[in-house]
């Protein structure tokens, strides 16, 4: 699976006026939430709208730029954010592939809920209707290299509960949030990683110290 599939994405419950609109809800819990764990459902689209992949898993993240991503089923695989590192391992390849975020996470999803960088600054964002109990947020990245078109968050009364990544060759990945904690405790060895002895280790491009 493919960041720009997951991502990232995470979630939160705050206490917001009853009147404020999806944008608003979002935009108050961005600017208040510093960490949050939850358990994710994903389900990848292709064009035609067909379900061809299911999986599901855990994630933590903390600002700025920290993040943990767990796929559990079907198949085991681990994505961590260092703050200046991405990490994805893959126990059934006994493989770890290495990414610069420094840059990437501004232009990602990711940035939406664990990036540095004020969100206005990096999305444009509108409300966009309310859809099976859904009150629904549309990002389109101001970026044109971050393989998606938008990004579609869904919240349920005052919670985030969901995301939509639309990429650019027509499909669409769907996340569904459950036990959302929003600035919940997190471990700070939670977002470190060593890769397994024995595992080939493919740096995409060395990060600095």
């Amino acid at each position: 699976m493919s960041w720009s599939k997951t991502l990232g994405a995470f979630a939160l419950s705050m206490s917001l006026p009853a009147a404020a609109s999806g944008l608003d809800d979002f935009l108050a819990f961005n600017a208040a939430t510093r960490t949050a764990t939850a358990n994710f459902e994903q389900l990848v689209f292709d064009r035609g709208g067909k379900a061809v992949e299911r999986a599901s898993g855990t994630f933590a993240f903390a600002r700025p730029g920290k993040f943990r991503w767990t796929y559990e089923k079907p198949h085991k695989q681990l994505l961590v954010g260092d703050g200046a590192k991405l990490w994805i391992y893959d126990p059934d390849l006994s493989q770890v592939t290495v990414k610069r975020i420094d840059n990437a996470i501004s232009s990602t999803p990711a940035a939406l809920l664990a990036g540095k960088d004020d969100i206005t600054a990096l999305f444009t964002l509108r409300d966009a209707g309310t859809v099976d109990g859904f009150s629904w947020v549309e990002a389109t990245p101001k970026a044109a290299d971050t393989g998606f078109e938008r990004v579609r968050l869904g919240l349920q009364g005052k919670t985030l509960a969901a995301m939509e990544l639309f990429d650019q060759l027509g499909g669409h990945t769907l996340l569904r949030f459950s036990d959302l904690k929003a600035n919940a405790p997190v471990a700070a060895d939670t977002f470190k990683f060593t890769p397994p002895k024995g595992v080939d280790v493919l740096e995409d491009a060395p990060a600095g110290k």
